[in-house]
């Protein structure tokens, strides 16, 4: 956990937080003892002027004491709250710069929980180690010093009380610590079916497993609840413990005093502020006892979010990256022998891929469903790397090239669409954040999505999480849209254009045709529909991660078995003859 605080905590405020601790518990530790010269040389002497002078120092030292807690309270909630705020940070940022293969590897719902109950475990540790860490040693120490000056003998009567006690707290921890691990496992297991069951809500519903699913969250729930109770009724059983005990002290003491009293031993005062002492060093060993109770649900989270914050990227940049033309309009993709396979996979995802496209030319992939499409393009913008062979753009690998800067020369249209909060317009300008209300409408032309943006509130249109208020096809073509406004060398489509009906899918493609900049660039579509990849200058052919066939639709379906096995499957009879 040390090592998370490292760097995100200011150690001005720790070492002030410390310092007004010091002077709180000091200012508190000699209340009793002005107590009981109050009561052996004022009342027990009638000396008023004595009372009214100690009672002043009373009164100062109480005040101090307030004040003092008071700027330790400020410093230990602000510094908590700062750690907090930079840890939720970094992880973010950390997750942002992962690749697919960081995201296979960590869940997004364990993600989201270190992200926020890790993270709020940390900053109540850090609250309470400014706090009772600090407070309960000096005032542990103090106190049995302090209590040891006013009667020896009746110090005695710790060497019974905190052994027992220290039994008792150890055989709490011994249960309660396991079962304050697990909650975490088990608050990802809740977000992890919470999350599920809002993503495929529409799922749920046509198939009618609204209970089956509310089962798998009961499930979820009740595992978590009883785990609280049991570890929480454990923990509830040390505050009536730790009353008996302290009240036992105090009739232990009470009991001895009175008899050095009547001994005249010991000062009636004495008495007092041992009793008051006793109370310090008992609720200070308690204290200590929570914090060990607690500091291990937390080392738990630490360990969470370091296993994210020292999660190594597999994709990094070079040292001195080389710089990419910004003039798009001459450039060239080329796919030499690619291959990869996912991370822990015994198979290939793709095989010996082989091809390349220049400006102006319109590359498409078709092939059954699991045969590396997307594993295809994916590859492009770096969200993951070759296993072997090599990408080039404009005759440089991309890989020694900046992500940032590849990724500028790439317009990504992912297979489910995804729109953000905010309005169309913000949408629109998330990888142009420069475009103008005229490029943004001339990409909504293009799409075939300017008619129903007019007639809402034009680029004013509110968007929804997820853009929940449009319809499927709607999406796909405000994504498409996104990704035409911004000026880049490559445009993958992919297969975006699946909820679109065939008319609208035509009209698209001819509109990318047409337009001046797209001509000069290199398009590549994934796709499922022959009538969506036949205009295209070069189809790839996929099956089982192979590229079994290459060239144009006339080529492939004069002698490609796989192309025309898809054909058949799609087209009815003569529907064909309009792409020969």
């Amino acid at each position: 956990m040390l090592k998370i605080a490292r760097g995100r905590m200011s150690i001005w405020a720790v070492t002030g937080a410390f310092l007004f601790m010091i002077v709180q518990v000091i200012s508190s530790l000699n209340l009793p003892s002005l107590t009981a010269n109050i009561v052996n040389n004022g009342v027990a002497k009638g000396d008023i002027n004595y009372i009214w002078r100690v009672g002043a120092e009373m009164v100062a030292f109480a005040l101090l004491s307030v004040l003092a807690a008071v700027g330790n309270v400020f410093l230990a909630a602000r510094t908590s709250q700062s750690l907090g705020q930079k840890l939720r940070s970094d992880i973010y940022r950390k997750v942002i710069g992962f690749s697919n293969d960081e995201f296979d590897q960590v869940e997004t719902s364990s993600l989201i929980t270190r992200t926020t109950n890790d993270v709020v475990q940390i900053q109540n540790v850090a609250m309470m180690a400014l706090r009772m860490m600090i407070m309960a040693p000096i005032m542990l120490i103090g106190a049995s010093v302090l209590a040891y000056s006013k009667n020896h003998q009746l110090t005695l009567i710790f060497l019974i009380v905190l052994p027992l006690l220290a039994i008792f707290i150890g055989i709490v921890m011994r249960f309660a610590v396991p079962l304050f691990r697990a909650m975490q496992s088990k608050t990802d297991r809740i977000n992890l079916v919470f999350r599920e069951g809002l993503t495929g809500v529409r799922v749920i519903r046509a198939f009618r497993r609204d209970k089956f699913e509310q089962g798998r969250f009961e499930t979820a729930n009740q595992d978590y609840t009883h785990n609280a109770v049991k570890v929480y009724s454990i923990m509830a059983v040390m505050l009536p413990i730790m009353t008996l005990m302290m009240s036992a002290t105090n009739i232990g003491i009470t009991w001895f005093g009175a008899k050095l009293i009547g001994d005249f031993s010991m000062p009636v005062g004495n008495l007092i502020a041992f009793m008051t002492y006793a109370a310090q060093i008992l609720m200070s060993f308690m204290m200590l006892a929570m914090v060990f109770v607690f500091i291990p649900r937390a080392q738990a989270s630490a360990l969470r979010i370091q296993e994210v914050l020292s999660l190594e990227p597999t994709i990094t940049d070079q040292p001195e990256p080389a710089t990419l033309p910004t003039d798009f309009d001459h450039s060239e993709l080329t796919y030499q022998n690619v291959d990869y396979r996912y991370r822990g996979a015994e198979n290939r995802a793709l095989t010996d891929i082989d091809f390349s496209a220049k400006s102006g030319q319109t590359v498409a992939i078709i092939g059954g469903t699991g045969s590396g499409k997307t594993s295809l393009v994916s590859l492009l913008p770096r969200f993951y790397d070759v296993e072997s062979g090599k990408i080039t753009l404009n005759g440089t690998d991309i890989r020694q090239f900046s992500q940032h800067d590849l990724r500028d020369a790439v317009s990504f249209v992912p297979q489910t669409a995804i729109l953000f909060t905010g309005t169309v317009r913000e949408n629109m300008q998330y990888g142009a954040p420069d475009a103008s209300d005229e490029a943004i409408w001339h990409a909504l032309e293009i799409a075939r999505a300017d008619g129903f943006i007019k007639s809402e509130d034009g680029l004013e249109t509110r968007v929804e999480q997820g853009g929940g208020n449009f319809s499927g096809g709607q999406r796909q073509r405000l994504a498409i849209a996104r990704a035409l406004v911004k000026d880049a060398a490559v445009y993958v489509f992919d297969d975006s254009f699946s909820a679109l009906d065939f008319k609208t899918d035509a009209e698209l493609r001819a509109e990318l045709r047409e337009d001046s900049r797209i001509q000069n660039r290199i398009v590549v579509i994934v796709a499922q529909r022959i009538a969506t990849v036949a205009d295209a200058d070069l189809i790839l052919v996929l099956d089982n991660g192979k590229l079994v066939g290459k060239g144009t639709h006339a080529q492939l379906k004069a002698n490609n078995a796989v192309y025309q096995e898809i054909m058949d499957s799609q087209l009815k009879e003569g529907e064909g003859e309009q792409h020969e």
